[in-house]
């Protein structure tokens, strides 16, 4: 069974947790942590709400029925996908969608290696 770390988000007073390869997982937080930076730089309508990242642990057991883990992919994807969807003149969206996309393409070799 792969190590897997979680990364919790916080958006209001909602979290989310994502599941992600162990040696994924703070690149993960650290493009939150960059995202969170540059979003406020962004002119165009409809920028995404990002949650922030307040946490990794190792281990998760989730004790709400309400809550769920989501797949380091499936968020990575989504992400990619609200960021790609703006129409940004003012500012160099491309170097955000870069480490998006990177990270992206790394999570998708994983996903690969693994199903193997």
């Amino acid at each position: 069974m792969p190590n897997m770390r979680y990364v919790i988000l916080q958006l209001g007073d909602k979290l989310q947790y994502v599941e992600m390869p162990a040696d994924y997982a703070y690149q993960l937080s650290a493009l939150n942590l960059r995202l969170h930076k540059e979003v406020s730089k962004l002119t165009a309508q409809g920028t995404p709400d990002l949650p922030l990242a307040v946490a990794e642990c190792d281990q998760l057991e989730l004790l709400q029925e309400t809550s769920s883990i989501v797949s380091g992919l499936d968020y990575i994807n989504e992400l990619e996908k609200s960021f790609a969807s703006l129409d940004e003149t003012n500012y160099p969206l491309i170097s955000l969608l870069t480490e998006i996309r990177a990270l992206q393409a790394q999570l998708e070799q994983w996903y690969e290696e693994e199903a193997v």
